[in-house]
């Protein structure tokens, strides 16, 4: 029998960061069944309280945290200790060690990452930007994108930009049909901007496309789900990768996470180089 694990996610502010963690942690166990429950703007004991009695109707609890207020974090961990529950900080001996190193004392403010500093409306900018460029629009100012990405169709160029938007680059991307439905700008100036290829695996393609047609209700296009065109269509995007010197990223096996991370090395390569 299985064992069902139930995970207690807790956090003072939207809980983005624990649930980006765990995500990270799980997948590094290949028999792990769980149920996750979610607490975010966690900042008083009545609160932890309320929390720790829930976890009293389900076997197998485990609580991962993050609460930077360093009075309610300690509560935390005396009650678990108690009930002899398993409970983990995340941030508590990062922070401590953080603040060791730089010599000065964290602020232990709740949220602090959402501060409205210049960094904020730069992230702002960038997602606005980026949600104008979608999908080959407005390509008169392509030159003010910290990154332009290319692909065929299905190749997760959109939601690959709405992250890098996230993560504060302006980011284009550009349905790649034949080389001629390239931007002139691109054409003139390969090296001017941080441009990446994405390709995928034909066979995945066909899945993807055909999901898409189902999905928006289209009947099936014999050309936009055909393996010979799709072939012929990932080739003749390589090539034209390939002459540009642009480099190409495989998104076959890559997760949206993994394939930003990747353009996002090859941008600072690129602005080094610049």
């Amino acid at each position: 029998m299985t064992i069902v694990h139930h995970i207690f996610l807790i956090s003072d502010s939207t809980g983005e960061t624990i649930d980006r963690i765990f995500m990270a942690l799980k997948a590094q166990f290949k028999n792990f069944k769980y149920e996750v429950h979610h607490f975010s703007f966690t900042r008083t004991e009545n609160q932890i309280d309320k929390i720790l009695n829930e976890t009293k109707k389900k076997k197998n609890s485990i609580i991962l945290y993050t609460i930077v207020e360093s009075k309610l974090a300690k509560y935390l961990t005396k009650e678990t200790q108690k009930k002899k529950l398993p409970c983990f900080g995340v941030l508590g001996d990062l922070i401590l060690n953080f603040s060791k190193l730089l010599n000065q004392q964290a602020t232990h403010i709740p949220s602090g990452q959402h501060v409205l500093n210049e960094e904020y409306y730069e992230r702002v900018e960038a997602i606005q930007f980026t949600m104008n460029h979608d999908d080959g629009n407005m390509i008169n100012d392509i030159k003010n994108s910290d990154i332009v990405l290319l692909g065929v169709s299905r190749t997760s160029k959109t939601p690959t930009s709405i992250y890098l938007a996230n993560r504060g680059y302006k980011t284009a991307n550009i349905p790649l049909v034949n080389e001629n439905s390239l931007p002139e700008y691109l054409k003139i100036n390969p090296n001017k901007i941080c441009v990446v290829g994405l390709t995928t695996d034909p066979k995945r393609l066909i899945d993807l496309r055909k999901n898409r047609m189902s999905s928006i209700k289209e009947k099936e296009s014999t050309n936009y789900t055909s393996l010979d065109k799709i072939i012929k269509e990932v080739e003749e995007a390589k090539k034209t990768f390939k002459k540009y010197k642009w480099p190409m990223i495989d998104v076959t096996r890559k997760s949206v996470e993994e394939t930003a991370a990747s353009i996002i090395k090859i941008h600072e390569i690129t602005k080094k180089n610049a």
